[in-house]
């Protein structure tokens, strides 16, 4: 349509009508935006609690200016169609008076709302605070992990406190250990273990003279006080009567000293000692009983001829009672067989041994060691040593030297073939005797008489012989068995004087026949047949220049007047042919007036060594 030219009156009502609608249409849009906007600024506000006073204001007030700017716009599109002029001017008047309220409150903050961060700033603070809260979180998060940790090591602790706790009470339990404390006026503080918690918690706040007594008590109460006073820590014993047995307890005492440093008490540990002590006692008794048998023991093998040693696997001495093998025990522990006995003797001993080892059955045996180029026998009886648990670690061992028990034994197997090659000469001796003897006897009580005399002569040298073991005869007491019956006379006739020597065991049988043919014939005919006779017998070793034997001298004086007999009888034949044939003695056979004499040089191979 062209301008200037005017709308027919349909189309300008139908103009008019479109603006009324979107006129009504707009008041009612911006009518709800600012219900919706006041509705969000009353949310804002009551989910910001600590937003400032001022600002709370403000937004009420623009709250209250967009509501009634909001009412304002719903009036005017109701007054399009329905004209109310007061409300819309009661509406407007509102709205004015929420703005002017509004600018006058807004208006002095606008200087401190231009200083309000920007939102860049905003942002940065909020990043800054965002790095400081992941921040915070991570510290929250070790510091979480740390306690978690540190709850997990205080657990640790309190169980191993609780272990070394229980390891100490059990510690304390089993060596009877009671503790307990004192004040200065010695009440009882603390206690463990003394009488039980039940009887420990009743002796809590009372003293020693409430508790105690005896003799002991007043020593007591002073080594106490000695170390409050002192403040040096002191031992003691002290003695306690139960009603079930006596007590025996060691007592420390420690001081214990408050913030200050001061002496406010003391700290008592009590060892109960009783079966220490009693132990000791028995160590002690146990240990002289072990002493004394040891001592005999030592005595008996010094006594004996026993030696005991041990030795280890190696069969190493390790212990020797008595030298032995002729070397001192010194000489012997650390050292093995073949060190100290020669080779051929050590062999068959140390065979013995190691089969006692690999068998564990002990054995009997006899070895022969030669030292000092003399031959030494031992009778050995060895056992295997074991240890607590019953290995075997050694050997223990007993010998005992019997060179004098085979020495023996090699004397009496010569004694017996010397006693039967004797009884065969015996025989002969006696033979010959009994012929000699019935030759010259002119009856048979004469013979029987001279016979027996004669035997029995033979039986004193052999009685002296078997006395020595048949070593040999003293010829001292030689003679004085040839003339015991004249020795014992009153006023004896018969002197004998000479050293002690020993004759051998032909030697001893020849010259006692002698003695006896020599005194028979002085009591038939000589010095021995009148009691004013006498006879002396003396003997004496010759030296080398003499030819080195025995002289033996016969001399009878104060007797009848001697003459040279007319015919030789037995005992001039036991005398100067026997004697001299059998010993290869010189005999000199004289017959003085004044009494017959009788030398005789018997050589030096008749003596026999003594021992």
């Amino acid at each position: 349509m062209l301008a200037g030219e005017q709308l027919p009156l349909g189309h300008a009502m139908q103009w008019r009508t479109d603006l009324l609608l979107l006129h009504g249409l707009s008041d009612v849009v911006i009518a709800i935006s600012f219900f919706v906007i006041t509705a969000g600024i009353i949310w804002y506000m009551r989910h910001r609690f600590g937003l400032l006073q001022e600002y709370r204001m403000i937004a009420w007030l623009f709250c209250g200016f967009i509501l009634t700017a909001g009412a304002s716009h719903l009036i005017e599109m109701i007054a399009l169609w329905y004209p109310m002029h007061a409300i819309q001017g009661a509406a407007r008047a509102a709205t004015a008076f929420f703005a002017v309220g509004a600018i006058v409150l807004i208006w002095p903050l606008l200087p401190a709302l231009a200083r309000l961060p920007s939102s860049s700033q905003l942002a940065e603070v909020n990043e800054r605070l965002r790095r400081e809260a992941q921040a915070h979180e991570a510290t929250l998060r070790e510091l979480e992990l740390s306690r978690s940790e540190l709850e997990t090591r205080v657990e640790e602790r309190t169980r191993e406190l609780s272990l070394v706790k229980a390891r100490f009470e059990t510690a304390l339990n089993g060596a009877k250990v009671y503790l307990f404390s004192q004040d200065r006026e010695l009440k009882y503080t603390w206690m463990y273990g003394a009488l039980g918690e039940m009887a420990d918690a009743e002796m809590i706040g009372r003293s020693d003279r409430e508790l105690l007594s005896g003799p002991e008590l007043d020593r007591v109460i002073a080594l106490k006080r000695q170390v409050l006073e002192s403040g040096e820590p002191a031992d003691g014993e002290i003695t306690t009567v139960r009603p079930q047995r006596r007590g025996l307890f060691a007592l420390h005492v420690d001081p214990t000293f408050d913030a200050s440093g001061a002496i406010d008490g003391i700290m008592c540990a009590a060892i109960d000692i009783s079966r220490i002590r009693s132990l000791e006692s028995e160590q002690r008794r146990l240990t002289d009983e072990l002493g004394t048998a040891l001592q005999r023991y030592e005595t008996a093998l010094r006594g004996s001829q026993v030696t005991v040693y041990t030795q280890d696997r190696e069969l190493r001495y390790t212990t020797v009672s008595n030298p032995m093998f002729g070397r001192e025990i010194g000489e012997i522990v650390g050292r093995h067989d073949q060190d100290i006995m020669p080779a051929d003797s050590s062999a068959p001993i140390v065979a013995v041994k190691r089969a006692v080892l690999d068998s564990g059955q002990s054995k009997d045996c006899e070895f022969r060691i030669v030292h000092d180029d003399i031959a030494h026998w031992y009778d050995a009886h060895i056992e295997p040593l074991r240890d607590i648990g019953g290995e075997i670690v050694g050997l223990t061992c007993a010998a005992v030297d019997i060179t004098g028990r085979k020495a023996g034994e090699a004397h009496l197997r010569e004694i017996m073939r010397e006693l039967t090659h004797r009884s065969k000469n015996l025989l002969a001796v006696i033979q010959a005797m009994a012929r000699q003897t019935a030759r010259h006897a002119d009856t048979t009580e004469i013979f029987l008489e001279q016979f027996s005399a004669r035997v029995q002569a033979l039986a004193s040298s052999h009685d002296l012989l078997v006395q020595e073991s048949w070593h040999g005869a003293s010829l001292s007491e030689l003679i004085r068995s040839q003339l015991g019956h004249y020795l014992d006379r009153g006023g004896s006739q018969v002197s004998v004087e000479g050293p002690a020597l020993l004759l051998k065991p032909e030697a001893a049988q020849s010259l006692g026949l002698a003695i006896h043919e020599l005194a028979t014939n002085a009591a038939k005919y000589g010095g021995l047949s009148v009691p004013t006779g006498h006879v002396t017998i003396g003997w004496r070793l010759l030296n080398a220049d003499e030819g080195e034997g025995i002289e033996i001298l016969w001399a009878e004086s104060g007797g009848p007047k001697v003459a040279v007999p007319q015919r030789r009888g037995f005992g001039s034949l036991v005398i100067e042919r026997n004697l001299a044939r059998s010993l290869e003695a010189d005999i000199k056979l004289e017959y003085p007036p004044e009494g017959a004499r009788c030398r005789m040089l018997i050589p030096a191979a008749n003596l026999a060594s003594g021992r």
